[in-house]
């Protein structure tokens, strides 16, 4: 998947926190909102600036990071 078409870190927004590209949304936003329980329907109806393929690309940079941070226990 190239990332670099659905996610950007640009220091002038959300305090260069990585946004999905053309919101003000972060990675994080997103992977919260999936750990509270909200579908991908509704993360949608909610924001229909967001699409499925912009959250499948959160869920692939979070397992992207995950592999090479590693996992502290």
């Amino acid at each position: 998947m190239n990332l670099r078409k659905y996610i950007a870190i640009d220091p002038g927004k959300r305090f260069g926190r990585p946004i999905l590209i053309g919101t003000r949304i972060t990675v994080s936003d997103v992977l919260n909102w999936l750990a509270n329980g909200m579908t991908k329907e509704q993360i949608i109806e909610d924001y229909p600036e967001l699409t499925e393929e912009m959250i499948n690309a959160v869920l692939f940079y979070a397992a992207t990071r995950q592999n090479h941070l590693g996992f502290a226990s």
